[in-house]
């Protein structure tokens, strides 16, 4: 690591050391990292990715941490690199073609579609993430996906080489894409949307935030669905046919509002959060015979 910040002082990249991960994921649990670094732009996110290897290390790569839970440890054996400000511009490419960077939220980029009367994003109002988490991981909700709408995406390997995937090899499935297995880092998203009616496409997206606030625990921080849905079941139905809504480990909750939630209901831990996702397994596995995989992603 001395290495490293030696790297990046030399180059004027920005770092900070001991950062609070709590402060950086939407479960508000975790202890810090050791060495925290926010490149401004591509050609320093590819310095930052050609020093971490020449150092020996393996980078983790940060967006808005909403479907994340570190380890009350922190990170201590690799540098967690920040994709931010630097990197959420959004623009038009032509008449219904957006490009969007990795560190733009969901949310910036539908109201960008929506001013532009562009339809096919109104699913992913209210995601609680960044475009790069979303591309990366085919986000979706109420029957979209990002595969839907992503015609192609831009990385950074993490040799420090650029690159992209489009079409069929985006290789987008339920929770996956082509970089669920590739060591690289997304830094911007190209998305083929429709023309729509502007009031149509804002009274889509006001439903469903509407609809996210009377089913979700929006209140209380969480990372969303915990699980992923088993095949032929829903995860928040079994949880809750099981009769564990409300139930409590430490400070953490399976939400009575939402039985695919888990929510940090009073400063919980992430050992909290670990130990309710591994009761909710075990529990609803004895009762249905159905092992539920998390879809949380857990930096131990």
């Amino acid at each position: 690591m001395k290495e490293l910040i030696y790297e990046l002082s030399q180059k004027g990249i920005s770092f900070k050391a001991d950062e609070p991960m709590k402060a950086h994921t939407t479960f508000k649990t975790g202890g810090n990292a050791s060495l925290f670094i926010c490149p401004e732009d591509e050609d320093e996110l590819s310095h930052v990715l050609k020093a971490v290897k020449k150092c020996g290390l393996r980078p983790f790569i940060l967006g808005n941490g909403s479907n994340l839970l570190v380890s009350d440890d922190g990170i201590k054996d690799k540098p967690v690199v920040f994709l931010g400000d630097g990197f959420d511009e959004i623009k038009l490419i032509d008449e219904v073609t957006i490009k969007a960077g990795a560190g733009a939220s969901l949310s910036a980029l539908c109201r960008f579609a929506l001013e532009n009367s562009l339809t096919g994003l109104e699913f992913a109002f209210g995601i609680p993430g960044l475009c790069g988490g979303a591309a990366f991981m085919n986000a979706g909700a109420y029957g979209g996906e990002m595969k839907d709408v992503t015609v192609r995406c831009n990385h950074i390997d993490f040799d420090g080489n650029s690159g992209h995937f489009e079409g069929s090899e985006l290789d987008f499935g339920y929770r996956h894409s082509v970089y669920s297995d590739k060591d690289c880092v997304i830094t911007s998203l190209v998305l083929k949307l429709e023309k729509g009616n502007r009031d149509e496409i804002n009274a889509k997206m006001k439903e469903l935030l509407q609809r996210r606030r009377d089913k979700q625990p929006l209140e209380y921080p969480s990372a969303g669905s915990v699980f992923k849905r088993p095949v032929g079941y829903f995860a928040g139905a079994l949880i809750e046919q099981s009769g564990l809504k409300g139930k409590r480990i430490g400070g953490a909750m399976v939400s009575e509002k939402h039985a695919g939630f888990i929510i940090n209901y009073d400063n919980a831990t992430t050992k909290d959060v670990l130990d309710l996702i591994k009761f909710c397994q075990d529990t609803v596995k004895e009762k249905f015979g159905v092992r539920l995989e998390q879809e949380i992603k857990t930096v131990l």
